[in-house]
């Protein structure tokens, strides 16, 4: 699984790297990237509810 998070559209509230900080980080402008750009299996489902309690669906899952 691939994720991305839209820069333009992260609001920096935070909900996916307290629902899955293995993935996701807070980056230099206080904005939450993908630590792993490519997800190992066994965070799949953590990363998928990071992206589902993203409250502007920043969050794209490939």
């Amino acid at each position: 699984m691939h994720v991305e998070v839209d820069q333009d559209l992260c609001i920096s509230c935070g909900a996916c790297i307290d629902t899955c900080p293995e993935v996701f980080e807070w980056n230099n402008d206080e904005k939450a990237q993908a630590v792993k750009n490519e997800v190992p299996a066994e965070l799949e489902e953590l990363a998928s509810e990071a992206a589902e309690s993203c409250p502007t669906d920043a969050i794209t899952l490939n």
